[in-house]
């Protein structure tokens, strides 16, 4: 919340924040404004929508001996705009976020995104099938957000 210039919960579970990118180490904001529209869902039994929760993870493969546990809960964190600013404040927040509740980011790359991510801190797993993908903890996401050329996938 101290990160956040809006923090309303606009259904159980799902949060509408704008995110200071400051508050976050972002010092270059591409010159946009620093506040960020950022939606950050929960979901899973006890929270959120736990019929959407089952449903996205219903065709999964089993995580465990991937990541070393089966999870239980999802938090998505949603950009709301597309410049490089909000790749980095996604980033970060989902990082923060890591170091709260804990668990890893499923982070779907492109192909030519492999090379560059293969050498970087924190990487617990990845994947090639059906899309390359990396399960990373929040010091993953932290170096990966430094590289040049940063940028997630929708």
């Amino acid at each position: 919340m101290r990160s956040s210039a809006r923090f309303e919960e606009r259904r159980v579970g799902e949060y509408d924040v704008n995110i200071h990118a400051e508050s976050l180490g972002i010092a270059d904001t591409g010159g946009v404004d620093g506040r960020r529209p950022v939606m950050v869902s929960l979901m899973g039994p006890g929270i959120g929508d736990e019929a959407i929760f089952e449903a996205e993870h219903a065709d999964e493969v089993d995580q465990e001996p991937f990541i070393g546990f089966t999870p239980t809960h999802a938090v998505d964190v949603i950009a709301f705009c597309n410049r490089p600013v909000d790749h980095v404040v996604t980033a970060l927040l989902t990082a923060d976020v890591i170091d709260v509740i804990g668990g890893v980011a499923n982070v779907e790359l492109r192909k030519d995104q492999v090379p560059i991510v293969a050498g970087l801190p924190g990487i617990v797993a990845t994947m090639t099938d059906p899309w390359p993908a990396v399960y990373g903890s929040a010091e993953f996401l932290r170096a990966w957000a430094q590289q040049p050329g940063f940028r997630l996938l929708k």
